[in-house]
């Protein structure tokens, strides 16, 4: 029982390698089906971002996967005024649908763009979809990419993880000195996203130095 009690947390990361994203979307689609998120509205918790790079025959295209960063020194949860954003003991940023009054504070007070509103008629169609009985979805709310906490917790992976064919997203635990993905984060070949912003991100890019200068202006 001590033992239990003298375990130390998961401080979970995720990383990115911008080299090996094909820009296929099956992070999307997998996201969509496990969080039930109203993909039929364009509504997702990650998306895939694109642009075309370079000029004449020297044309090429990006791929920039977006996600909620769950930074640690979180915005969204000091702009919520019901307390419904929320972290969990590992840091994961959550909102409570019972307690979210969909005022849109926090989506204003993101600056990465991660968070959207499940309004009524999406709440509506998703149980027509799955089931009243069986939608995640019950109240309109704030929602945003939660790691897939629901899966973390049971030692799985995210569900866009697990479903990436090229293995450009990664999973990982950085109090495990083992870990080979918080390795990657730990040698500073995996940076954060838009660092001046001082929000201390969980998640974390590889090629981001590389990224043409117009491609990483807009990314940040």
């Amino acid at each position: 029982m001590q033992e239990q009690q003298n375990k130390q947390l998961p401080n979970w990361v995720f990383v990115i390698d911008l080299n090996t994203c094909v820009g296929c979307n099956a992070c999307m689609a997998a996201c969509a089906q496990e969080n039930q998120t109203p993909y039929w509205n364009e509504k997702w918790r990650t998306k895939v971002e694109q642009a075309e790079v370079g000029k004449g025959d020297n044309i090429g295209r990006i791929f920039f996967p977006r996600l909620c960063m769950h930074c640690q020194n979180t915005p969204c949860y000091y702009a919520c005024p019901t307390g419904a954003t929320y972290k969990t003991p590992e840091g994961v940023v959550m909102v409570n649908q019972d307690l979210c009054i969909g005022c849109e504070a926090c989506v204003t007070a993101c600056p990465y763009d991660a968070r959207y509103r499940y309004d009524y008629e999406d709440v509506e169609h998703n149980k027509q979809l799955f089931g009243e009985e069986f939608s995640i979805h019950q109240l309109p709310h704030i929602d945003k990419c939660t790691f897939c906490y629901h899966r973390i917790t049971k030692g799985l992976e995210p569900a866009c993880v697990s479903t990436c064919p090229t293995d450009c997203r990664m999973w990982g635990d950085l109090n495990d000195p083992n870990d080979p993905v918080a390795e990657i984060v730990r040698s500073g070949r995996a940076k954060p996203l838009a660092v001046h912003l001082g929000t201390d991100p969980k998640v974390f890019y590889v090629g981001l130095d590389t990224l043409p200068a117009p491609a990483k202006e807009e990314a940040e």
